[in-house]
């Protein structure tokens, strides 16, 4: 309760108010019944006109206020749920924000986005509907329930039958649907997962023409929903019937007992009659009210529980410990010393096994080596996406645990494997790496990466809009782009993970020319498949099953490294026969 209390602390007064509303709405109702007993009882002095103005104008009024709190109530309790789930999902996605890639493998893209929409939306209603129900059926409940006994005592015991098998058929239900309706999220997040993934890839699909096999995906996973929803929604479905049942069978009971006491004049009116009927309606109204929000609630903490794993799951990474806060990257020297790392932390098998090297800063450097060697892990522990298992990465003399997040990677510029432009603008997808950038700088930049030519051929030109993930430009010029926006940064370090791996060599090599004069003082490290595209670089590094089996120049390399040179005359063969 703790944890959700801060939730409510910020809008206690809306919390309090809605109920407080509520009650103005209890108290007509459980008036009512009262004035039309006295209408119907009091038959001389309903012949009188200012008694029937009279009572009229207190039904007037009562319904009045029961508008006014009904409406104050739905108010307050709508203002106080938006807020409570609109400052929720700002935690959860502040959380995610944190996460490091061990994290985030952890829980699935589809599941995250399901508890930060379909989760927290089960909690908001179920806290609109509390602060609705909360004092309105317990008020409604009880007012009936004194009302009932003080009209007939004696007819009141038909609820001391009634009300206790309304709260065993109530804690069946509850507990029947709690797990269904955690089921039945996991199956949302196994369809969202489906679908991003089919969208995110519909190129891909469309190329190999999978759109069959993707749509038997959907079928599945929605088949699947289907299934599960129609389990959960039978607690439902069998509980209106049962309780409407139970009710049905109360007021008959009621008019067979409370007839025959008015039949033989013992002590019940028409009138009471008539208003007992009504309290035994109110009382079972509220019991079903309450039923609804127990289900509510059973989803609800179906859905509290998957956001809680959320906030309650160790960031594997955090600058907390951090000894050097305030330190920039001046230099942009790197050095690994001894480092070993798995991703599978029980697994014996190592992606990097004993990795030692140091660059020096301003230096250029290659990594080379067969797919799957280690490369990208390697590069992604500079800016501490990953932590050595052993070891130490130095950054200007200093461990990278010691940084702080912020300033360690405001000194690393990365342009990834996996190339990634947002929907917007090109010139805002190009300032992400400096917002406050003005037009000639990003033009300078996208000269250096090659793309000014090609984005000023759009009638747009910098102004251009990208689709979601840059859909609308080519794999070539989205490499350039994610090259723009790394160079606008400025970096002291550099990462070219296989960046250039889409643009032909002409391009390329003009891109590594204005390396040399616009990034002179940058560390640059370059991942490379090709050969040539590291041939120039001050120290070349290559790799083999998460291993360093040789540092030097291209000739050094070429003169005494076996795999390096085997990869050149591989490649060196494979040109001259395609020539």
């Amino acid at each position: 309760m703790r944890r959700w209390l801060r939730y409510v602390r910020p809008y206690w007064i809306y919390f309090i108010a809605g109920p407080l509303c509520m009650i103005a709405e209890v108290i007509g109702e459980v008036l009512m019944p009262k004035f039309l007993q006295q209408i119907v009882d009091n038959r001389q002095e309903t012949q009188s006109v200012s008694f029937i103005i009279g009572i009229a104008l207190a039904m007037a009024l009562t319904a009045v206020i029961m508008m006014a709190g009904g409406v104050g109530g739905a108010y307050f309790a709508a203002k106080a749920s938006v807020n409570f789930g609109s400052d929720l999902r700002m935690d959860i996605y502040r959380k995610v924000q944190r996460f490091s890639y061990a994290n985030i493998d952890k829980f699935s893209t589809g599941s995250l986005v399901t508890r930060l929409t379909n989760d927290i939306t089960q909690i908001q209603n179920f806290i609109n509907m509390l602060l609705r129900m909360a004092l309105r059926s317990p008020g409604m409940l009880i007012g009936a329930l004194i009302m009932a006994i003080v009209i007939n005592p004696r007819l009141s015991l038909v609820l001391a039958v009634t009300i206790p098998t309304l709260l065993v058929v109530q804690f069946i239900i509850i507990r029947t649907g709690f797990p269904r309706f955690q089921k039945m999220q996991t199956k949302i997040d196994a369809l969202n997962s489906t679908v991003q993934e089919n969208l995110t890839n519909m190129r891909v699909v469309k190329s190999f023409v999978r759109e069959d096999l993707e749509k038997k995906k959907f079928a599945s996973a929605n088949g699947a929903l289907k299934k599960a929803g129609m389990r959960a929604m039978r607690v439902m479905v069998l509980m209106l019937p049962m309780m409407s049942l139970l009710m049905q069978v109360t007021t008959v009971v009621v008019i067979l007992l409370g007839g025959r006491q008015l039949v033989s004049g013992t002590g019940l009116t028409q009138g009471e009659l008539i208003a007992f009927i009504t309290y035994i309606n109110q009382i079972l109204m509220s019991l079903m009210m309450v039923s609804m929000l127990f289900i509510m609630s059973s989803r609800a903490l179906a859905s509290g529980k998957r956001i809680i794993e959320v906030l309650d799951e160790p960031v594997v990474l955090s600058d907390d410990g951090a000894k050097h806060k305030d330190k920039t990257v001046d230099r942009g020297a790197v050095e690994f010393k001894g480092v070993s790392f798995r991703y599978y932390k029980n697994s014996e098998e190592k992606v990097l096994d004993d990795v030692s090297f140091s660059i020096e800063p301003g230096e250029t450097v290659g990594i080379i080596g067969s797919t799957g060697c280690g490369k990208t892990t390697l590069v992604a522990m500079i800016p501490r996406l990953y932590d050595a298992d052993e070891g130490q990465i130095l950054v200007d003399g200093v461990d990278v645990r010691d940084y702080s997040f912020e300033n360690l990677r405001n000194g690393v510029g990365m342009v990834l494997q996996k190339n990634v432009l947002f929907s917007g603008s090109i010139a805002e997808n190009l300032r992400w790496g400096d917002e406050n950038a003005d037009d000639e700088e990003i033009a300078a930049a996208a000269r250096d990466a090659q793309a000014d030519a090609f984005i000023r051929s759009f009638r747009d030109g910098y102004a251009t809009e990208l689709g979601q993930g840059g859909t609308n430009v080519s794999g070539g010029q989205k490499q350039r782009l994610c090259i723009a926006r790394a160079l606008l940064k400025k970096p002291k370090i550099l990462i070219l993970d296989d960046s250039t791996s889409a643009v032909d060599t002409a391009t390329e090599a003009n891109i590594r020319k204005a390396f040399d004069t616009t990034l002179h003082g940058t560390t640059k490290i370059i991942i490379a498949q090709r050969i040539s595209s590291v041939q120039e670089a001050d120290k070349i590094i290559v790799m083999n099953e998460g291993r360093i089996t040789g540092i030097g120049t291209h000739d050094e390399l070429l003169a005494d490294n076996t795999e390096y040179r085997e990869i050149f005359f591989s490649q060196t063969e494979r040109k001259e026969a395609a020539q």
